[in-house]
């Protein structure tokens, strides 16, 4: 009886499961009765009365991908929550049970590519899904269902909340009865859904960076704009990436590859590119690329922005694709979250940040679905304040000089040909710049030149067009494949031809980090030999900071507004200086596979080190580090309404400006690049391995002299000279404290033996001066208690104040 009950269970769910499911429920059409209908990809209809939004979902267990963004910003570069936020695409899909509409991700991380239905179900089964949301059916026709998708759109998708919490701005949650549907933006099309909502975040305290910005801090609201988008249409090939190629990617792990193969299976990102004429030298595309421009970028940006961004459409004709690229204003009335439109916004913010190049991609192959671009307004502010100091236009006052505005703009049309790389699959080539600006995937540093009548001139600050490598990297991701031969030959052999042109490609792990090695993977710099433009840049800084003055602003401008475009000339140097000092325990590589003829590595030689070691030095010469009687003569505290801010020199003087912060800040640049601790590693070990090379005592040693050898040559520059020295004290207790190699500390521990040596000596010399004698006496006790309690904290001056933000030429 038992058996034969389970048995007429089983058949039921087996014969009836719709049925069952669906036998209580209304049907759609008499659900949605008098609501307003949009139709398409996903069917959206809208109860006014009631005000609930209500999602039809035609068939489940088919998947599409799912796009989470946020769609306007709370204008802050520092929490970082921006306008037209593209979110991840991610591959889900609709399963139906019971009363229920599971939103379900599958990992795509992990994969079988096998025919095999039980090798895929396998891996399937063996890592974790992720149930997105969980919907009630309220009424269904057929296969479709109805859910009210109200709670849903009204949720914290794109994590505003953690973003706020993580950035220290307080503890926020949506607030739904501030929360609505945004119909303006919600519209449904054959192959996308996109819903949009305002949502409103409530809570606190507040951080200073969203006072800063909202006009309630107890209310942030903000938009959020989520699509639905059919799988692209077959027929997209998806392209190996190679490390020296020059790609973002997708990665999974294929466990069906034959054992001795790897898993990891790595693909480029690209957009779908086909001809219409593969056998024609040049056709026009089956589809072309378009991207939109914001409208509500200003002239003369707007004009700038298409000029750099049409760029690449040089690259793709060289491939042989005619009108393959195109860059055109939004159309009127478009949505830039519209996921079929390819945008690029303008974006502003209340402090510079950086700009950036993204995409959705369909994380099976790499496709590109959107790309999203996002350049802040603020950046061709910047470059025009920083041609303003280099070249004090402003004579009379009243001029409306040409020279800033023409650099300003030339960055920006770089600055758009960048962001549209990343977002056609390209990563940062930082080494693209000593290979004679061979691309725009580089960060450029202004090129200042000296000219014939001993000023500077702008005149090649930027780059005009792509360059060698962009063309490579067009190459590699967008060529056709090959008609006859294996895909991955041909595009090694471009990969290859480059390389024998002196072409190649290094990114922001070989650039970034404060210890990274390579001699030439730098980022905002220029030149071949990065120690002799090292020396260079410095002699362009001493005349720009010889020539600087009240012309270096407009009439009528607060003289105190001075020190605003003082602070970029001042420290013209910082990113040269970072590169020159990869010199120092520095290595060349490449990314070298065996067989392909790479040398994998070489220490630099020990001259080259030696010789950045002595670039490095001048720039900690008080003779380089004081400012001009002239400007510090007309420099007074700021005015009414124009409060300090993070863009000025830090001081220690009140109200007044400082004359020795800007010198300290500057020194500790330098030096805690050269006493990094990964740097100290390595020039602990290289004498082992590279006769003649520099250890570590060497540079310590040479920096302490360059610190407390010299004479100064007034009374400012010996003030200028012990704020050095503090720092000096200050980063080699630091390192003695801090390195993890052992012999680092021992060798920096040493060193700070013989510098609280030197300083007893000299607080007992009758012929030294009484300031002299003062820091003598206060460095030697500091180091002193140091050296007792060598474990405990660095018992120094306090640490050097700090510079104000630099990169993106502005802050990070």
């Amino acid at each position: 009886m038992r058996n034969r009950l389970l048995l007429a269970f089983a058949g039921l769910l087996a014969v009836t499961p719709v049925a069952a499911q669906t036998a209580a429920l209304p049907t759609i059409e008499e659900k949605t009765a008098g609501m307003r209908r949009l139709d398409g990809f996903l069917p959206v209809y809208w109860d006014e009365r009631g005000g609930r939004l209500w999602l039809e979902v035609p068939l489940a267990d088919e998947e599409l991908i799912f796009i989470a963004s946020r769609a306007t910003g709370m204008g802050s570069n520092d929490i970082g929550l921006d306008r037209s936020q593209v979110g991840e695409g991610k591959i889900v899909r609709f399963d139906r049970v019971g009363p229920k509409l599971l939103l379900v991700q599958p990992n795509y991380a992990y994969r079988a590519d096998s025919p095999d239905s039980a090798e895929q179900r396998a891996v399937r089964e063996s890592f974790a899904q992720s149930v997105l949301w969980g919907f009630t059916v309220a009424a269904a026709t057929g296969g479709r269902s109805l859910v009210d998708a109200t709670d849903f759109v009204l949720a914290d998708l794109t994590g505003v909340a953690e973003v706020l919490r993580a950035s220290g701005q307080g503890s926020y949650a949506p607030d739904a009865s501030r929360g609505a549907p945004y119909l303006s933006n919600t519209r449904v099309f054959p192959r996308n859904t996109e819903i949009e909502a305002t949502l409103t975040f409530t809570g606190g305290p507040p951080g200073a960076w969203t006072r800063g910005v909202t006009p309630t801090p107890a209310a942030i609201t903000l938009r959020q704009h989520l699509s639905f988008v059919a799988l692209p249409e077959p027929g997209y090939r998806p392209r190996a990436n190679d490390p020296g190629a020059g790609y973002f990617g997708v990665e999974y792990a294929d466990y069906a590859s034959p054992i001795g193969e790897p898993l990891a299976q790595r693909l480029i990102v690209r957009h779908r590119l086909q001809k219409k004429d593969p056998a024609a030298a040049l056709s026009d595309p089956v589809r072309p690329i378009v991207y939109y421009l914001d409208r509500g970028a200003p002239e003369p940006v707007r004009s700038a922005l298409l000029d750099g961004a049409r760029w690449w459409s040089h690259a793709f004709e060289a491939l042989g694709y005619r009108d393959a690229f195109r860059v055109e204003l939004l159309p009127e009335g478009a949505d830039p979250m519209d996921v079929r439109y390819n945008v690029i916004q303008w974006v502003h913010r209340a402090t510079r940040g950086w700009s950036y190049g993204g995409a959705v991609v369909d994380p099976r192959t790499g496709e590109v679905i959107k790309a999203a671009v996002q350049l802040g307004s603020l950046r061709v502010r910047q470059d025009y304040l920083l041609a303003e100091g280099l070249l004090d236009p402003y004579v009379t006052g009243t001029e409306d000089p040409v020279a800033p505005l023409g650099m300003a703009l030339a960055r920006l049309r770089q600055l758009a040909a960048h962001e549209v790389g990343h977002s056609l699959g390209l990563a940062h080539n930082y080494i693209a710049s000593t290979q004679g600006r061979a691309s725009v995937m580089d960060y450029p540093h202004p090129l200042v030149r000296l000219a014939p009548d001993g000023g500077l001139t702008l005149d090649s600050a930027y780059a005009v067009g792509l360059g060698a490598w962009d063309s490579v990297a067009i190459a590699y991701g967008y060529m056709d494949p090959p008609a006859r031969g294996p895909e991955r030959e041909l595009l090694a052999g471009v990969l290859r031809e480059a390389r024998a042109r002196g072409l190649t490609f290094l990114t922001d792990g070989d650039a970034r980090p404060a210890g990274s090695v390579h001699p030439e993977a730098h980022l905002w710099d220029n030149g071949v030999d990065a120690a002799a433009e090292l020396t260079r840049v410095m002699d362009v800084r001493r005349v720009a900071l010889t020539r600087f003055g009240e012309t270096a602003i407009r009439a009528g401008r607060p003289w105190a507004t001075l020190e605003e475009v003082l602070v970029p000339v001042y420290l013209h140097h910082r990113y040269q200086l970072e590169a020159a000092v990869k010199l120092v325990g520095g290595q060349w590589y490449s990314y070298a596979a065996r067989g392909d003829g790479q040398v994998p590595r070489r220490p630099v030689p020990a001259a080259d080190q030696k010789r950045a070691l002595t670039a490095l030095l001048r720039t900690l010469a008080p003779a380089e580090l004081t400012l001009p009687r002239s400007v510090l003569a007309v420099l007074p505290p700021r005015p009414n309404l124009w409060d300090p801010h993070r863009e000025l020199f830090r001081r220690t003087t009140g109200l007044a400006f400082d004359p020795v912060a800007p010198a300290m800040a500057a020194a500790d640049l330098t030096v805690a690049l050269l006493f990094d601790t990964e740097r100290a590693a390595r020039l602990v070990l290289q004498p082992a391995l590279e006769p003649g090379a520099p250890g570590l005592a060497e540079v310590l040693k040479a920096v302490v002299s360059a610190a407390f050898g010299p004479t100064p040559r007034d009374p400012y520059e010996a003030e200028v000279a012990r704020g050095v020295r503090y720092v000096v004290a200050d980063r080699l207790v630091r390192l003695a404290t801090e390195a993890d190699l052992p012999q680092a500390r021992a060798i920096a521990l040493a060193e700070v033996e013989a510098l609280q040596r030197r300083m007893e000596a000299l607080r007992a010399r009758p012929s030294a001066s009484a300031a002299d004698r003062a820091q003598a006496l206060a460095l030697a006790g500091d180091l002193r208690r140091f050296l007792e309690h060598p474990r405990g904290p660095a018992d120094t001056a306090p640490a050097p104040l700090a510079p104000p933000p630099g990169s993106p030429i502005g802050d990070e």
